[in-house]
């Protein structure tokens, strides 16, 4: 949906920011937050990769001073790494694929998170001399229990929140740059706990990295602890509390992220955001040293896989297997055209498609050559 009508910034004694929104349906534009004041902004997108580009638009793009700015989003199913993080370390990548799950690398640093429709987004927008995250978590929290009074939930010294002393309900991160900075959050109203577990446990055996790790916390849904609640109910609570906070009017600016009128440059930010290099190619080296069985009829053998990659592109490899199984020649064939090749399983499979037109005319030979193809590739 394109934006369609435009705004001003009415600069009262107090710097009231005020907008008028003509439908639920109507965004605002252009993006001019000149003088005081502030805003609420919130995404009618649902894609990981456009609401993370809206932030680093803003980050990059708009003056904060004497400002304060409070963007909401939710995304459809994705997890999202820190900026120094190991998606193999991090998730099951595998289980990502199969579930069409997205992945996506931030340009700030913390942990991994999974988001879904029952997760709310949470990103603060100051100066970074303004910058504070423990603000933040405390008018939140002040909303909730507003909201909420008998529920439980507080700012931890790690900067997340705890419901019930206990469960993580919210994982926060941070970029701060030369002048603006932004600190975003997360808040589990309603996910999918289940799906959250499964695909941020990470299948890799003998991984070693430098990667900055995430730290594995129990977790537990808003709405487990109070099914009256939903995410409408709990967004609404936090605008009101920012909104007196700050001294803003209760307006909510609906952005579309694909429209280059508002955010000039904001497709390539996306598409920026999307490429292999940047989701993949950003991790810091690390190597893979692991063995499994392998097996054809009647004969088994085990093979040791060892792997270094740099800039998620293969920078050595190292096969052995027994000569009896398969010979040495052919091991050491794969593992030299490994080298220089992405540490991705679709590449890898074309890779060993193509070699394979190479190997001897042996039905066994043929058969055991797909299998060590095949489980290689599968530790990516």
């Amino acid at each position: 949906m394109l934006i369609r009508r435009a705004f001003d910034i009415c600069v009262k004694k107090q710097h009231v920011f005020k907008s008028v929104v003509s439908s639920p349906h109507s965004t605002l534009s252009p993006f001019n937050l000149e003088g005081g004041g502030g805003a609420i902004l919130k995404s009618l997108s649902t894609n990981v990769y456009e609401n993370l580009a809206v932030e680093d638009w803003i980050h990059d793009n708009i003056d904060l001073q004497g400002k304060n700015i409070l963007f909401l989003w939710r995304n459809s199913s994705a997890v999202v790494i820190g900026r120094h993080q190991n998606p193999w370390q991090e998730c099951n990548l595998k289980l990502m694929r199969e579930h069409g799950i997205q992945l996506a690398r931030r340009r700030s640093g913390g942990g991994t998170v999974y988001h879904d429709m029952g997760n709310i987004n949470m990103t603060f927008f100051t100066t970074k001399k303004k910058y504070d995250r423990m603000k933040n978590l405390n008018m939140i929290t002040k909303s909730l229990n507003k909201l909420r009074p008998q529920m439980d939930v507080r700012p931890t010294e790690r900067l997340d929140l705890l419901l019930n002393g206990h469960f993580k309900v919210s994982g926060t991160a941070a970029k701060l740059g030369r002048t603006n900075a932004y600190h975003h959050c997360t808040l589990l109203c309603n996910s999918d706990r289940a799906l959250l577990s499964s695909v941020l446990k990470s299948p890799c055996q003998g991984l070693k990295s430098n990667a900055t790790p995430s730290v594995p916390s129990p977790v537990k849904n808003l709405l487990e602890e109070d099914p009256t609640l939903d995410c409408g109910i709990i967004m609404d609570s936090i605008v009101t509390e920012y909104t007196k906070q700050y001294g803003l009017d209760h307006h909510i600016i609906l952005i579309e992220p694909k429209d280059e009128a508002t955010l000039p440059g904001i497709s390539k930010m996306t598409q920026d955001l999307q490429t292999w290099e940047w989701v993949f190619g950003k991790t810091p080296k690390f190597s893979v040293s692991t063995s499994f069985k392998l097996g054809y009829r009647l004969s088994s053998a085990m093979v040791t896989l060892s792997i270094d990659v740099k800039n998620g592109i293969i920078d050595s490899c190292n096969i052995k297997l027994p000569q009896h199984w398969l010979p040495s020649e052919m091991c050491e064939h794969l593992a030299s055209h490994l080298i220089g090749s992405k540490f991705c399983p679709s590449e890898t499979t074309r890779l060993t498609s193509a070699l394979l037109r190479t190997c001897p005319q042996n039905e066994e030979l043929h058969h055991k050559w797909n299998i060590l193809c095949e489980n290689v590739a599968s530790v990516m």
